[in-house]
């Protein structure tokens, strides 16, 4: 197969924005819409088709070299492009204590999916992008590797999601929120919405750095800010992979209320973040308010939350 013909591949572009009645949102005026970007492919949903095409289309059916933690969502998008497309694929895993041990069933996907995988101690992993450290992991994968960073996010990618902030504008979406891990995905749909509209972005991981890494993608994207957006830090639940009884209860219940599956380490927490925002009066009453399903909860297993891993969006 043509690595260069992704639209062979059959994606559901632009993916289904779809109104859900729900009595929490709508008793403070705020119309809320979800985008279905969990159904765009089946083996690369979300903002991993977004973001990764564009990668490949750059690497041209040469192998892929990535990064990712140990349940990474990125890894196994890649992996399966891999298959799909005919080009090998190597994974550096965040994680040398896992190497020897029985694959978690996110990592044996990579692995079915014919992904080499590579694993190495965090301090490693930390120093990824030194160049050094970077020759060292390239010696683990085939000749003339492209390196893809981790969750993605790159210039490339950016560019690549600002499609996604340009489809939610022509839907007539006033306010777009996404969960946030790289936070690649929140800086290209800022710069597609188009002037009038803002974009939220629910931090999953701890720490408070994100707002400088999508400035800094932004810079390398686009040379410089754009698009109105926000970061609200409050709804990690504790850190990556991590939940809380709060979190389950909510999310089975959105569920129960419309019959959505609801992926727990993303998706979630980027749902419960926008309910406690509209009963906070954030969105002003006639607000739609669009939020983006990245991924599905079909994962072959889920992370244990005393081993998270490294952040994959």
């Amino acid at each position: 197969m043509n690595a260069l013909d992704l639209s062979s591949l059959g994606p559901l572009l632009p993916s289904p924005l779809e109104p859900v009645e729900d009595e929490r949102f709508t008793r403070h005026g705020v119309r809320l819409l979800l985008k279905r970007d969990d159904l765009i492919h089946p083996g690369l949903p979300g903002n991993k088709w977004r973001k990764l095409a564009p990668n490949l289309l750059a690497a041209a059916g040469r192998p892929v070299l990535t990064f990712g933690g140990a349940y990474s969502n990125h890894l196994r998008a890649t992996a399966a492009a891999g298959r799909l497309l005919g080009f090998p694929t190597t994974g550096v895993v965040r994680g040398e204590e896992l190497a020897g041990r029985p694959l978690n069933p996110s990592l044996a996907r990579c692995a079915a999916d014919g992904m080499r995988l590579v694993f190495v101690d965090r301090a490693t992993y930390r120093a990824k992008g030194d160049p050094e450290v970077l020759a060292r992991v390239l010696r683990e994968a085939p000749p003339g590797s492209r390196v893809v960073p981790e969750g993605g996010s790159n210039a490339l990618a950016v560019r690549g999601c600002t499609e996604l902030g340009r489809e939610l504008g022509a839907g007539g979406v006033d306010v777009a929120a996404v969960a946030c891990g790289t936070g690649g995905t929140l800086a290209g749909l800022a710069a597609g919405l188009g002037a009038g509209r803002r974009a939220i972005g629910v931090p999953v991981l701890r720490g408070g750095f994100l707002g400088a890494e999508i400035r800094t993608l932004q810079e390398a994207a686009f040379g410089g800010p754009r698009g109105d957006w926000s970061l609200d830090e409050r709804f990690h639940f504790g850190g990556y992979a991590r939940t809380t009884p709060a979190l389950e209860a909510f999310a089975t219940d959105f569920e129960a209320r419309h019959g959505l599956a609801i992926e727990r380490i993303y998706v979630a927490k980027m749902l419960y973040g926008l309910l406690t925002l509209a009963e906070e009066g954030a969105f002003p009453p006639g607000t739609t308010l669009a939020a983006v399903i990245t991924g599905r909860p079909d994962a072959p297993g889920h992370p244990d939350p005393g081993q998270p891993s490294g952040a994959s969006r």
